[in-house]
């Protein structure tokens, strides 16, 4: 793990990952359910919940980057576009610094678009003492 490094993965947003967010969230917002109710919101149309976005940065930090040992201590999301179904999105984690003496990572957590658009940007405070530098 070094300043700098970063990791993607691509996910993609659907209908049922949407619906299944909602369940387990108990988050029943209709803009993110409801067609005909999105139509008349200032997005057109449905929606993904901000925090689906930010459980992707969760599972990556979690189970990839760094990885297993990982603990969350914080995570500042900033929305800037609307998500919206059937889009496929790259999940992009980058090192902004790293505090070897107390294994902790700032690391920028991003959602883009197909286009390289930012949808949801962040910045990520995690520490993993698993990590031996």
């Amino acid at each position: 793990m070094e300043i700098g490094q970063t990791f993607t993965v691509k996910k993609s947003i659907t209908d049922k990952l949407i619906v299944d967010f909602s369940e387990i969230s108990g988050d029943r917002n209709p803009l993110h359910l409801d067609e005909d109710y999105a139509k008349n919101t200032i997005f057109k149309k449905r929606i993904a919940h901000g925090m689906l976005i930010g459980s992707f940065f969760s599972s990556v930090l979690a189970n990839d980057f760094p990885g297993e040992g990982t603990i969350y201590l914080s995570q500042k999301l900033d929305f800037k576009a609307p998500v919206y179904i059937d889009t496929q999105v790259s999940i992009e984690l980058q090192i902004l610094e790293i505090k070897k003496e107390k294994k902790l990572f700032i690391i920028r957590t991003d959602c883009l678009d197909e286009n390289g658009k930012i949808l949801v940007t962040g910045e990520a405070v995690v520490m993993n003492k698993n990590i031996n530098f």
